[in-house]
């Protein structure tokens, strides 16, 4: 089962709507933390390493990653969505713009 890992900063919103599109998925499992100190979950090394596939909302996010993980985000594909910090937890529009920002990157179910 691919492990999915999304990431915002505070891991309020964001990350945990895309987290929460893939609960009980029965292809996919799916996680999420932030990079804020003030994150309700933060991101570390070993979340890093269950993930499969990151995705993160912003370019910041990325570059963050890289810089405090770097040995390990450089065997992972890392994918920038360019959601910026608009949107409540389960905003019907950010759960739309997730589901098609994330189409190309996802098998179908079978």
């Amino acid at each position: 089962m691919p492990n999915l890992l999304f990431i915002c900063s505070k891991n309020q919103w964001r990350s945990p709507t895309a987290a929460h599109l893939f609960k009980n998925h029965p292809v996919y499992e799916a996680r999420s933390a932030g990079t804020s100190d003030k994150a309700r979950i933060k991101v570390s090394a070993k979340l890093l390493a269950w993930a499969d596939v990151i995705f993160v909302m912003e370019r910041k996010h990325k570059q963050l990653l890289k810089q405090r993980f770097e040995e390990v985000i450089n065997e992972k594909e890392v994918v920038v969505l360019d959601i910026e910090d608009n949107y409540q937890y389960n905003d019907p529009e950010l759960i739309a713009y997730l589901a098609n920002a994330l189409k190309p990157y996802l098998e179908e179910e079978e």
